[in-house]
């Protein structure tokens, strides 16, 4: 049994990925190459936005817009301790202030209720300049968006959303992510949508922002290549990625369906079991959302006891996040202690991530949930 069953994908397109790598070898066009524009097309329609830009990895589609936007040291930049380091690591990396603000206990996303405190608190304190929110749309479901960009309108912020683990999840009808001023998204394999190494996406309907962002992916570049205009990376999509991805995308609407599926089953049978020996709370998804369930995450009383029984039944399972961000020894310098974000902390120590895939046989799921709830 697999965690994340990668190769049941790409038996079932396994055709159609070789012809269009061998289309890109043929061609021979491996950086920046047609399908790169091709699929920016495809990505931009289904989102919903005017501009898809591809690029190497779901941190340059977070790093690439805050450069873009201008953040750099004595900015402020407000986000959520529990995700990947990625999200905090790229405000670092411009020389920015990661500012955390605690998560809502259910969805485990960021708290809109906290995020107004935590501008005032940085406001008065005077030393950095608020300028940006980035919200994390975490295990596949986005974060609370109306209030948090109404709370950037009244303070004059920006909006980065970090749909990493959330491409094509849809909040009040609209897919992520287009619920921020600017959205990224990641194609790393294990992704809802995954390339075959490394990739990500920027959205925006900002034209501005989207031609300095297509510059800084290349070097700086100007109309002329050689003509560098400003610093920026080399941060392109491979061609081949873009090749993979846009036979990804042609079944990607039904594999949403079949994860939606095996959402349910788990969700129908942790109902179900009340005697259990342990307590688990399944996902909650807004009424007004849909999750494309990067995993199926649940929380559990005793966590570690549950994971050791899955173990001995050589059942996968995963914790997402061991250790909140502001923990993390590379973020001693910000000064923070246990305590500081008690919320998550908490999910830290009782969230477990289940074996989860489109194509999850039922008797394996099956398997999952006896262990789990017996």
């Amino acid at each position: 049994m697999q965690f994340i069953d990668l190769k049941a994908q790409q038996k079932r397109i396994r055709p159609q990925i070789n012809e269009a790598i061998k289309k890109v070898l043929d061609h021979g066009c491996y950086i920046m190459g047609p399908e790169v524009g091709q699929l920016e097309s495809l990505l931009a329609e289904f989102i919903g936005v005017r501009h898809a830009i591809g690029c190497s990895s779901g941190t340059d589609a977070l790093l690439l817009p805050l450069l873009a936007y201008g953040v750099g040291p004595g900015v402020a930049i407000f986000t959520t301790p529990f995700s990947f380091f990625a999200s905090c690591e790229v405000i670092a990396l411009t020389g920015a202030t990661p500012v955390f603000v605690d998560i809502e206990p259910v969805s485990f996303n960021i708290d809109p209720a906290k995020l107004q405190a935590a501008i005032e608190v940085v406001k008065k304190d005077d030393k950095l300049k608020p300028k940006v929110i980035m919200p994390v749309d975490l295990f596949g479901q986005p974060a609370d968006y109306d209030p948090i960009m109404q709370i950037a309108e009244v303070n004059g912020l920006f909006v980065l959303e970090d749909a990493a683990q959330a491409f094509g999840a849809t909040y009040k009808s609209r897919r992520a992510p287009s619920l921020g001023h600017v959205g990224a998204t990641s194609f790393f394999p294990a992704k809802p949508l995954g390339c075959y190494g490394d990739g990500g996406a920027i959205f925006t309907d900002d034209d501005q922002l989207a031609e300095t962002m297509r510059s800084l992916l290349v070097h700086g570049k100007g109309k002329d290549k050689y003509n560098n205009v400003r610093i920026g990376l080399n941060a392109r999509l491979d061609t081949i990625q873009a090749a993979i991805l846009i036979e990804k995308m042609k079944i990607f609407v039904e594999e949403i369906e079949l994860r939606q599926q095996v959402a349910n089953r788990y969700t129908e049978a942790i109902a179900l079991a009340v005697e259990g020996s342990f307590k688990i709370t399944p996902p909650i998804t807004r009424k007004d959302c849909t999750s494309v369930w990067a995993q199926y995450t649940i929380s559990c009383d005793r966590r570690d006891d549950l994971q050791a029984r899955f173990k001995h039944e050589r059942i996968p399972s995963m914790i997402y996040y061991q250790k909140p961000i502001h923990l993390l020894d590379a973020m001693t310098y910000l000064g923070h202690q246990c305590g500081d974000f008690p919320v998550a902390e908490k999910a830290a120590h009782s969230v477990l991530a289940l074996p989860f895939h489109p194509y999850l046989d039922p008797d394996d799921q099956s398997r999952i949930i006896s262990v789990m709830c017996e």
